[in-house]
């Protein structure tokens, strides 16, 4: 059996008018073409559809049964043509969002995950945080659609970068702390203390950092504790176990017994960047969510 849309289409409207010429006009066809049309699908059903009426026509029971199927059939038809072109623009689908573990804490990542699930709201969002070298690694095998990191991420030409915004670092001392009754300190400072400090792998570029702004302060940190989490350095430093440099934001993280000061001098920057794989860009769906980040990053420049 060969039935074509057209052919339930046709069918739909003569059921609708009970009448062969007014379901032509509907349909802007001429009326003989439609009973051929109509007779050709009674053939492939293998039965009568209609009724002929003085004056129209009537379903028959196998009309009336094929009918439901019919227009079940067109709707599902017409969804499916609607989700092809929301998806073709981007309104349909998954991203998958990957995330340093710090990058929640400030206000810019949560706000584009807002402004863009608001605007595609039938965009399914997925999140994960890993370290800046798994993200790399998880958006080269197309398991991360885009992430959020610090640099550097090396120079594979299948990966774009973008730098998104600079934050200032700030000095973490244990509440109470001698050195918490300044409000700012040189780094030279904490040249005796004990540090609480992330493992080089987690992120090479800003750990890179930390320790040259030190020796150029004319120390090298002595680290007694590392930790991948972010918010674990914070909650050491509230147990009295060192000090440390962490991004302004993580003062969201509302652990007692931490104070932050801003650094006198040489002063760090801990960078965010955007990095997605080169070819992404054909998406419909990642290129609105480039928008949106472009949109809430130009607001914030200059706001």
């Amino acid at each position: 059996m060969r039935i074509e849309l057209r052919h339930l289409r046709y069918f739909v409207a003569v059921a609708d008018e009970c009448h062969f010429t007014r379901a032509a006009e509907r349909l802007g066809i001429g009326q003989p073409p439609l009973s051929q049309q109509i007779q050709a699908l009674e053939r492939e059903v293998g039965t009568k559809l209609f009724k002929r009426l003085p004056r129209g026509v009537a379903l028959t029971d196998a009309g009336q049964s094929l009918l439901d199927d019919a227009r079940t059939i067109l709707a599902d038809v017409a969804r499916a043509g609607d989700h092809a072109r929301r998806a073709a623009r981007g309104e349909l689908g998954r991203v998958r969002i990957g995330m340093i573990n710090s990058a929640p804490f400030h206000p810019f990542v949560p706000r584009v995950i807002r402004e863009f699930g608001q605007r595609y709201p039938q965009i399914a969002l997925s999140l994960e945080e890993k370290s800046t070298p798994a993200l790399a690694a998880a958006v080269l095998d197309e398991q991360v659609d885009v992430a959020f990191v610090r640099p550097p991420l090396g120079d594979d030409e299948r990966l774009t970068v973008q730098a998104l915004f600079d934050e200032e670092v700030l000095i973490a001392l244990p509440q109470g702390h001698p050195l918490a009754e300044y409000l700012s300190l040189p780094l030279d400072a904490l040249a005796a203390e004990p540090f609480v400090l992330f493992p080089r792998p987690v992120g090479a570029g800003f750990y890179d950092d930390i320790i040259s702004a030190c020796q150029r302060s004319g120390f090298s940190p002595r680290i007694v504790q590392e930790t991948s989490q972010i918010t674990s350095i914070v909650n050491l430093v509230a147990a009295g176990l060192g000090v440390s440099v962490v991004p302004a934001s993580m003062q969201q993280v509302h652990s007692e017994g931490v104070t932050y000061r801003s650094i006198f001098g040489d002063r760090l920057k801990a960078r965010m960047c955007l990095v997605h794989r080169r070819d992404e860009v054909d998406s419909a769906t990642i290129s609105n969510l480039l928008g949106v980040i472009e949109e809430v990053r130009n607001r914030a420049l200059t706001g």
